[in-house]
């Protein structure tokens, strides 16, 4: 964190005392501020270790491999990371980031997401596109705003915004079918913007918030396979 940063958040905390997302104990350390998480909630944070499936990336239990609901299930993506169920203090997270625009916490996000990804040699980052008209309604998008956060990481991969979408319903209410159809079409590919990164092999990470049915990153992915890509990759910080 560079020395302006830190002066910027030290008088912000002066004048307007933070809170943690998650607790709610008064913030003063400045690596908490700048995340909006205290130690003890940070700490408790982590990404899970134990077996995981090698398709959907959620914990096993006693299989080994994938997981029963993956063990028939074709996708265009090779693998998908996950990072924390969507209950419980995780649910309270992304609701602090994606409803109450906590957006300290996409600093700590970019964080986890940058533990997986640095190791993957090639990697370019695609986030999942907003729906037109989105960021103009909200004023931001929280997918993006996370892709900007680790744009200022040391050693990120590059950044590919080649994917764009047409208007569709709203996904929210749509079972996996539906969710499939109403994408279809809609999620395209910009050659212009993917061009350098098409014809080189390297691995593309489709970064999405949540995954509910799965249906936005097959789209996604899908999409780039029909463009060239070789290699998909998903990420998403949220399961439910």
């Amino acid at each position: 964190m560079n020395y302006f940063k830190k002066i910027f958040l030290r008088v912000k905390e002066f004048f307007f005392p933070g809170a943690c997302a998650l607790c709610g104990s008064s913030l003063t350390e400045v690596t908490d501020i700048s995340c909006s998480l205290c130690i003890n909630c940070r700490s408790s944070i982590t990404l899970f270790q134990g077996n995981k499936c090698c398709l959907c990336g959620k914990p096993l239990i006693s299989e080994i491999g994938k997981c029963i609901s993956c063990r028939d299930k074709e996708t265009s993506y090779e693998r998908l990371w996950v990072f924390f169920p969507y209950i419980g203090k995780y649910r309270e997270l992304l609701t602090a980031y994606k409803f109450n625009k906590n957006l300290a916490l996409a600093g700590f996000f970019a964080e986890k997401v940058m533990e997986v990804i640095s190791g993957i040699p090639d990697a370019v980052i695609v986030p999942v596109p907003p729906r037109p008209g989105k960021i103009k309604e909200n004023g931001w998008d929280q997918v993006e705003y996370l892709v900007k956060q680790l744009e200022k990481i040391p050693g990120c991969p590059p950044v590919c915004r080649c994917l764009k979408r047409r208007k569709s319903k709203v996904q929210k209410q749509l079972s996996r079918t539906e969710r499939l159809e109403n994408l279809k079409g809609r999620i395209y590919l910009n050659k212009t913007a993917a061009a350098k990164y098409l014809d080189t092999g390297q691995v593309f990470i489709v970064i999405d918030d949540v995954i509910t049915t799965g249906s936005t990153i097959e789209v996604c992915s899908a999409v780039l396979k029909e463009g060239g890509v070789q290699t998909v990759y998903g990420l998403c910080l949220f399961y439910d």
